[in-house]
């Protein structure tokens, strides 16, 4: 199989940001098996580069993605095998090991069945105005297991997740935005300048306390908000004996923008 067969998952750093891009556009990026594979590669270098921060996931072409492409992964999903390697990051972020840094994305056109669970399991989502979403797995005969049927009723309400996932049919930009699926949505072509621009702002803030927000948030999330509130304590108190606490401190003295480190 070659390269343009299978696709591929292109990296790039920017700074403190990793920039993950699908690349398989002739084919409306959709999901190879090998892609799949790097894809958790990407989340897993993330997660454990002390110099990364903040992921931003993004396509080439003029779709984000088609989804999976069925015939290459029927044989592993008759097996029972797990989508993603189970010794790395689960971009579904569904299973141990987790990541702990922010991850945004940019979606545009075509953006079906796993990028919208893709995007779901992100933290922040920009969409071009022209994105077209289906969660269509019911038309093939399965079950969207990335995360839709929990995070779309978190989302949404649970009869406005099931008339989309029982239904499979197509909804836009603004009905993503209203759901809460998407955070903003901007003129087709420009989703990824507006979602490197808000990696960059939270670039500039304390990466340490970026990751005690998303670690609070998802505790409140899943094991409910006193769980998260009992934590208080101990994590400011952890985050107040940080290098990065005292930059913060200090930068505020002397009136000057803090140099955050991440220690």
């Amino acid at each position: 199989m070659s390269q343009t067969d299978t696709g591929r998952i292109v990296t790039e750093r920017q700074g403190h940001i990793l920039i993950i891009t699908f690349d398989r556009p002739a084919k409306y990026n959709g999901f190879t098996p090998e892609m799949g594979e790097q894809l958790a590669r990407a989340y897993t270098l993330l997660e454990t580069d002390p110099d990364l921060w903040i992921g931003v996931v993004r396509a080439e072409g003029r779709h984000f993605t088609a989804g999976l492409d069925l015939p290459r992964w029927a044989p592993s999903m008759a097996s029972g095998q797990p989508m993603w390697p189970t010794d790395l990051i689960d971009p579904f972020d569904l299973r141990e090991p987790r990541r702990s840094k922010p991850v945004l994305v940019a979606v545009k056109g075509i953006t079906f069945t796993l990028g919208i669970e893709l995007m779901l399991a992100a933290d922040i989502v920009v969409a071009a105005d022209d994105c077209r979403f289906s969660q269509l797995e019911v038309k093939r005969g399965l079950l969207a297991t990335g995360g839709a049927t929990l995070r779309m009723a978190e989302r949404a309400g649970k009869g406005n997740a099931l008339l989309l996932l029982l239904t499979g049919d197509e909804f836009d930009a603004p009905t993503a935005l209203r759901l809460g699926f998407v955070q903003k949505v901007v003129p087709t072509g420009t989703e990824f300048d507006e979602v490197m621009a808000i990696a960059r702002r939270i670039e500039a803030v304390a990466p340490l306390a970026v990751r005690e927000v998303i670690r609070s948030v998802r505790l409140a999330d899943e094991s409910g908000p006193l769980a998260a509130a009992a934590e208080f304590q101990s994590r400011q108190k952890f985050l107040s004996g940080t290098d990065d606490f005292r930059e913060g401190v200090q930068s505020f003295v002397e009136r000057r923008p803090a140099a955050f480190q991440g220690r």
